[in-house]
């Protein structure tokens, strides 16, 4: 996500409506994260296509999602020198996801209302691309390839540790919210690192696609080993 922009019957039936609102939601940010403030650069992060997993890639097993109420508190992502705390956020106004805010461009914001990262389902975390003036936390996200690490410190010291899986380019005019955010595989513990992606249109103020890295829980520490 961009600093330029300004992400029984009747039980199932409830189920049923807090999937449509929330997909909803998920939808109209992931037309709205794209939206930014004209500035003075504009960056190009990636081909409008997956980027897929290159062969022969060996990845390791998928372990069982962590129980417990743990909170995450950092983002490490060793092949890209990331290391940011991580802020909770809600929807805001218009249904969307809150972006971390612009004097936080080094944080990544946290889907509070969705899964915990290590818990079964999928986390959402997302960051900016850049700001009007200086690179943000995600400015390198499309560069993760399948095989890499990404670490989430959680607030009782323990660390659950995702191997990526898939890495995508999504247009912005073929958005699905289901494909960005909905879960891969059953029964797994999984990560989504989000920033904007493609190029910059300086008419419309907009990124042509959303950056969406897939990753799935493989290793868990009981301490901090960072």
């Amino acid at each position: 996500m961009s600093d330029r922009e300004r992400t029984s019957g009747a039980g199932r039936l409830t189920m049923g409506v807090v999937w449509v609102v929330l997909l909803l939601g998920l939808w109209l940010w992931g037309r709205e994260v794209t939206d930014v403030r004209l500035g003075t650069s504009a960056p190009t992060t990636g081909d409008v296509a997956a980027v897929g997993r290159p062969l022969r890639v060996q990845l390791p097993p998928a372990i069982e999602p962590l129980e417990g109420s743990a909170r995450p508190e950092r983002l490490v992502v060793p092949s890209l020198g990331v290391r940011a705390p991580v802020m909770v956020r809600g929807l805001d106004a218009r249904g969307a996801i809150a972006a971390p805010p612009y004097a936080r461009a080094g944080a990544v914001g946290w889907y509070a209302a969705g899964a915990r990262p290590g818990a079964e389902g999928a986390a959402l975390l997302a960051g900016h691309v850049d700001t009007e003036s200086r690179p943000a936390v995600f400015r390198r996200l499309s560069e993760l390839r399948p095989g890499d690490k990404a670490r989430v410190i959680r607030d009782d010291g323990t660390v659950a540790e995702f191997t990526v899986d898939d890495v995508q380019v999504l247009a912005r005019d073929r958005f699905d919210a289901q494909q960005a955010y909905g879960v891969r595989q059953s029964g797994r513990a999984e990560l989504r690192l989000i920033t904007c992606g493609g190029s910059f249109d300086p008419d419309s103020r907009t990124y042509t696609a959303n950056v969406v890295v897939s990753a799935y829980l493989t290793k868990y520490l009981p301490g901090e080993h960072t």
